[in-house]
């Protein structure tokens, strides 16, 4: 029976996935996966671009977990490709590689005033507060009255996190670090701004019960908002999710405002048009957007102004290039078909293979990255005679290169001792888990040395 040493780069949910599907194929031949993880932990955006107060979504990590801990997937955390090891390298120890390095940065929004201090973007933002060890430890939350931009998930997630009252978030895994600067913060109203009408939002149902359940938060919706067209009626008709988001917003509508110290207004048909500002952010100025009849909005020409003091703009992820790899500056992704990388003459690159956000972009969801792998996988268990030819095959050469290059490379074992480590602290404190956030001692953890 032939052999397939495969390497992985990036151990998210869509690499893991992947390894998965690979190892449960029926197939012709023997298989061993390396995945490799820039960071010294796994999950990717699961742990680390899921809001801590999830934990339902955060049950995605059980299932990630059995599948590492079935022995037949070698782990190796704190390597960052293109430095760490290289295309080459993979080359001569590999037979093929899967890309599953996600989308992490935030998607331009090129309105004027949105690079004045006081603007941020929410991936920044959702790495700060779940403890991502390469941002700062600190976010300058001052602002009394908050502007969040987009009508997706992410935007919720951000709205929320700044709008909840912290000792809320205590039972979570929230990091000590976050909780004390969200404690200081002044926040009293959070504005979330969206260019479509409220049946035409993008975040889920249980999404958005969530957001109305904190305490002490004034759930703040617009009458003018309600007036809907046939094609909104329409979906709530036909569409079981916008018939829970539409009765979820009418629970809103009819509840009894103003005892709250804190208040999270959702403002649809609103079109960004500029951050205003000479120093720092001042205030939000957008257009008044209505219904076109066929399912999007066209301008009214009237042009509102807000005060704000911050703005988050949450209008999706945008992955980023990888040495040695072609890249798609537009779309934020590796050109591909079906999972199998495009050189830049659109031919298919021999050994080469991509999954996940990178693949095809940061929308769906788990099911999605479980398809998405299948997809590749399939491809790849087909490719096998354009595979690779490894000079040095053997599962001791990858770590000796480490080893010669002095990478302090963690592995499975060290990431279980992380894992224990941020749950006896959590214990300590009555609660679930406190993350690690500093690299360093994420390190000296998983390598035994603290």
């Amino acid at each position: 029976m032939s052999r397939l040493r495969l390497a992985i780069v990036g151990a998210g949910p869509a690499g893991i996935y992947a390894a998965d599907i690979l190892l449960k194929h029926e197939r012709s031949f023997d298989v061993s996966i390396d995945l490799f993880e820039r960071l010294p932990a796994p999950y990717g955006l699961v742990r680390y671009g899921v809001a801590p107060d999830h934990p339902r979504i955060k049950g995605i990590i059980t299932a990630l977990r059995e599948v590492l801990d079935t022995g037949q997937i070698r782990l190796f955390g704190n390597v960052n490709y293109g430095t760490d090891i290289t295309l080459e390298d993979l080359k001569k120890h590999y037979h093929a590689v899967i890309f599953s390095t996600g989308a992490i940065q935030d998607a331009d929004l090129t309105i004027p005033g949105i690079d004045l201090p006081g603007s941020y973007g929410a991936a920044d933002f959702v790495s700060w507060y779940d403890g991502h060890p390469d941002v700062p430890r600190t976010w300058p939350l001052e602002a009394k009255e908050v502007a969040v931009i987009g009508n997706g998930n992410v935007a919720l997630d951000v709205a929320r996190m700044l709008a909840k009252h912290p000792d809320d978030l205590l039972p979570t895994e929230v990091p000590d670090n976050v909780y004390e600067v969200l404690k200081a913060s002044p926040v009293t109203d959070v504005h979330v701004f969206g260019r479509r009408g409220p049946m035409q939002v993008k975040f889920t149902p249980l999404e958005l019960r969530e957001l109305g359940e904190m305490n002490d938060v004034d759930m703040v919706v617009y009458e003018e908002d309600f007036v809907l067209d046939e094609a909104a009626k329409s979906a709530i008709e036909s569409n079981k999710q916008i018939f829970v988001i539409n009765k979820t917003f009418d629970q809103w509508r009819a509840r009894e405002k103003g005892t709250a110290s804190r208040r999270l207004h959702l403002h649809f048909y609103a079109k960004p048009l500029e951050v205003l500002g000479t120093d720092r952010v001042e205030g939000f100025r957008y257009e008044r957007t209505e219904a076109d009849g066929a399912g999007g909005v066209r301008g009214t020409g009237e042009i509102r102004e807000i005060p704000i003091q911050a703005v988050y703009r949450a209008v999706g992820y945008f992955g980023s290039p990888l040495p040695g790899i072609p890249f798609d500056d537009r779309r934020g992704v590796i050109p591909n078909h079906e999972g199998q990388v495009l050189d830049d003459n659109n031919g298919i690159m021999p050994g080469v293979y991509a999954t996940g956000w990178i693949k095809r972009g940061p929308v769906g969801l788990i099911g999605h990255t479980k398809s998405d792998a299948m997809e590749t996988i399939q491809h790849l268990v087909k490719d096998q005679a354009s595979w690779w030819s490894p000079t040095e095959p053997d599962e001791q050469g990858v770590t000796d290169l480490l080893d010669s290059r002095g990478v302090s490379y963690t592995n499975l074992d060290g990431w279980h001792r992380l894992d224990e480590a941020e749950l006896a602290r959590g214990a300590e404190h009555g609660r679930e888990r406190i993350k690690v956030v500093p690299r360093e001692e994420m390190l000296e953890i998983s390598l035994g040395s603290s």
